[in-house]
């Protein structure tokens, strides 16, 4: 049975894509384990391979300057916990189809993102300044192989299998600026948005920016002004 080592040698945005995408460069090496079905020195060819893959924040595994660590205590709590805080986080999962080869080859893994603040890992990797997100990439899936006698036969990727990787966090950014450019999301309440929505047909107003920078412009005024009956 095929014995396969991966690798992530690289990571870019990838471009056109209808979703936002990181495309890691996947190396899926054969580690030519025999064909012990005889004695020839022949091996197994992979036909194809449906890859699975659990991708994780080993959160631990890098250091933090002390704005990185204000701007994670939504995540983790004060540093002086994070002996005990400090975790694991998951990402996402990601799948890719790689194609017949025999010794190896390298394939795209697509990795879903998102600009989500109610998502953890978005508010961690928004949070850091500069730097590498370490991760953690766990893999399972169905090998498609062949023998020396042409007989298909299938097989489990082993759950031990996984690769690290660093992350830029200047890839990161690369991404949301390009599928976000000059732009956050922000997720209310529906009673709120109603209300906003209201406030910015009332007031004639074509956009959200233009909504919340009049709400914004209105409580400065107000602030800016003592309370009626205020003046002696």
């Amino acid at each position: 049975m095929p014995d396969l080592d991966f690798v992530v040698e690289g990571a870019e945005v990838a471009l056109h894509s209808v979703s936002p995408l990181l495309l890691f460069k996947l190396r899926v090496t054969n580690m030519k384990t025999p064909n012990t079905s005889n004695t020839s020195n022949t091996h197994d060819e992979i036909a194809s391979l449906a890859l699975h893959c659990q991708i994780q924040i080993e959160a631990t595994r890098r250091s933090y300057e002390p704005v990185d660590q204000a701007r994670l205590s939504e995540l983790f709590g004060v540093p002086q916990r994070w002996s005990q805080t400090l975790r694991t986080l998951l990402w996402t999962h990601a799948n890719a189809a790689v194609p017949p080869f025999t010794d190896t080859c390298t394939v795209d893994l697509p990795v879903p993102c998102t600009f989500d603040f109610n998502v953890a890992a978005t508010k961690y990797f928004d949070a850091l300044g500069d730097g590498e997100i370490p991760l953690m990439l766990q893999f399972s899936g169905t090998i498609f192989y062949r023998e020396s006698d042409g007989t298909l036969h299938v097989a489990r990727v082993p759950w031990h299998k996984e690769a690290a990787f660093r992350l830029p966090v200047a890839t990161w950014r690369a991404m949301r600026d390009y599928y976000y450019p000059n732009s956050a999301w922000m997720c209310v309440q529906r009673g709120v948005y109603e209300r906003l929505e209201r406030y910015r047909i009332e007031r004639g107003l074509t956009g959200w920016d233009e909504a919340l920078t009049a709400l914004l412009d209105d409580s400065r005024s107000e602030q800016a002004w003592p309370a009626q009956g205020g003046l002696q």
